[in-house]
C-alpha cells in the first residue's frame, strides 16, 4: 500500500516508512546482533536515494568508528549496500584487544 506517500504535504517533511531487519555478525570475540533500519522516503531528493539503510551499531571502534549504511533506488539495493559495509569491518567490543600493533 503506497497511499501513505500522498499524506506528505511538503517535501521538506521527509515522510518515510520504516522497514526493520536483523542479522548476527560474527567477530573474534563472539557474535553480536545488528538491527538495520531502512527508511523509504515518500519523495526522494534524487531517484537513486529513495531508500536509506543504516545499522544500529558501530564497527571498527578502536581505529575509526564506522556505522554501516547504504542508499539505493530500491529497498534491496540499500539493504545490500548496508550489509556489504557491515561485513567489511570487525566489531571491536569494549575491552577487546586492538588488531593494531602498539606504538
Amino acid at each position: 500500500m503506497n497511499d501513505w506517500k500522498f499524506l506528505q504535504k511538503d517535501h521538506s517533511e521527509a515522510l518515510a516508512q520504516l522497514h526493520y531487519f536483523s542479522i548476527v555478525k560474527k567477530h573474534a570475540a563472539g557474535e553480536v546482533e545488528a538491527r538495520i533500519t531502512v527508511k523509504e522516503f515518500a519523495t526522494a531528493k534524487t531517484t537513486d536515494m529513495k531508500f536509506y539503510a543504516f545499522a544500529d551499531l558501530e564497527l571498527n571502534q578502536k581505529t575509526l568508528a564506522f556505522r554501516p549504511f547504504g542508499w539505493g533506488e530500491t529497498l534491496q539495493i540499500a539493504l545490500s549496500e548496508c550489509l556489504r559495509n557491515l561485513r567489511m569491518f570487525e566489531h571491536e567490543a569494549l575491552g577487546q584487544p586492538s588488531a593494531l600493533p602498539p606504538d
